[in-house]
């Protein structure tokens, strides 16, 4: 039985959407540390709602915080209690997007993931498996989950935008390239872009080239 995931909105009203943003937060965090981008971005994305889910889980020892599934060596948990965490994640998070889908009447053409850390990786994950491609992905400072299980079990393809600070300590900028080499080589289209001089957070050129991103995916700069 999955979970249900509460969310914050922001933008465009719900009879009044015509395209969807989704955040997915990062560990110890939860939807409305995300949801603020909404603010920046809402005037050049007509429109568009934003939605950001709290993950499933309240994060040990950080008040408010949510995480999507443990991380072994931030929690001290197993590496099965991570893998089981993060399937049971996945299946949250897919009945969520099923139920927001149905709600809004927006399809996944119209609908762009972004996702930060922990929401990064979840986003890479599921996006790609699911049936109906979204417009796009946005991942800042995350890593690409089971990278050599992706072109198998790849339904989907939809563009890729990988974002990450080359300061970075607790996502190493490393991440970047092993996720981008990964999603190349199963066939995706991906654009990179490093914030120099920017650690494990979202800088202003970042979230630019961000918004660049979804409003060439949204169609709005034809």
């Amino acid at each position: 039985m999955t979970r249900a995931l509460e969310a914050g909105r922001a933008g465009a009203a719900k009879d009044e959407a015509e395209r969807l943003v989704i955040f997915l937060h990062g560990y110890g965090a939860n939807g409305a540390d995300l949801l603020g981008l909404s603010e920046p971005l809402a005037p050049h994305l007509p429109g568009t709602a934003f939605l950001a889910p709290d993950a499933p889980e309240a994060c040990a020892g950080v008040p408010f915080g949510y995480q999507w599934f443990p991380i072994p060596w931030i929690d001290g948990s197993s590496e099965e209690q991570g893998e089981a965490g993060m399937l049971r994640a996945v299946d949250d998070l897919n009945a969520w997007l099923d139920a927001v889908a149905e709600d809004e009447g927006i399809a996944p053409e119209d609908t762009v993931l972004f996702g930060f850390s922990q929401g990064t990786m979840m986003a890479l994950h599921v996006g790609p498996r699911r049936a109906d491609a979204f417009a796009g992905i946005v991942g800042f400072s995350g890593r690409l989950l089971r990278p050599e299980a992706l072109a198998d079990e790849a339904a989907t393809k939809p563009p890729v935008l990988l974002v990450h600070g080359d300061q970075d300590d607790v996502v190493p900028v490393q991440a970047l390239p092993e996720a981008g080499e990964a999603l190349t080589g199963a066939g995706f289209q991906v654009y990179a872009h490093v914030m120099k001089g920017t650690g494990h957070g979202i800088a202003p050129d970042g979230l630019s080239v961000a918004l660049a991103f979804i409003r060439d995916r949204f169609g709005l700069d034809a």
